[in-house]
C-alpha cells in the first residue's frame, strides 16, 4: 500500500508559479500511474492531469493545458506539478493520487480509478 504526501503549496499572485511534489512510500512507485486533482470550496473534485508509469505519456485537463506540467522521478519516487501563469480559478486544494489499474502506457482521468490519496495541499491565487 502506497502512501502519499504532497507538498509545496501556497499563497501567490496571478500570474506567478507554484511546483507541487508528492512523495510516495510504502510501494513500488514506478508502477502506478500518477494523477493530480483539485477541489475548490463548494465544488466537486476535479482531474487536472496524469502521468503514467514510465512518464512517457501525459494528459490535461483543457484549464490547465499550456500552462501546467506532470512530471515524475521514479528514481526519487516523487511526482511533479509544475503551474505556471496561475489564475484566481485555479485556486484549490491539490491531490496527488496513485492509480494501480492501468497499464504500462495508461492512465486514467476518472477519480474512482485512483486507490490512493495524499491529503491534499492548499494553492491560493491572488488576484
Amino acid at each position: 500500500q502506497v502512501q502519499l504526501v504532497e507538498s509545496g503549496g501556497g499563497l501567490v499572485q496571478a500570474g506567478g508559479s507554484l511546483r507541487l511534489s508528492c512523495a510516495a512510500s510504502g510501494g513500488t512507485f514506478s508502477r502506478y500511474a500518477m494523477g493530480w486533482f483539485r477541489q475548490a470550496p463548494e465544488k466537486e473534485r476535479d482531474f487536472v492531469a496524469a502521468i503514467s508509469m514510465s512518464g512517457r505519456n501525459t494528459y490535461y485537463a483543457d484549464s490547465v493545458k499550456g500552462r501546467f506540467t506532470i512530471s515524475r522521478d521514479n528514481a526519487k519516487n516523487t511526482v511533479y506539478l509544475q503551474m505556471n501563469s496561475l489564475k484566481p480559478e485555479d485556486t484549490a486544494v491539490y491531490y496527488c493520487a496513485a492509480d494501480p489499474t492501468t497499464s504500462a502506457w495508461g492512465f486514467n482521468v476518472n477519480e474512482y480509478k485512483y486507490g490512493y490519496w495524499g491529503q491534499g495541499t492548499q494553492v491560493t491565487v491572488s488576484s
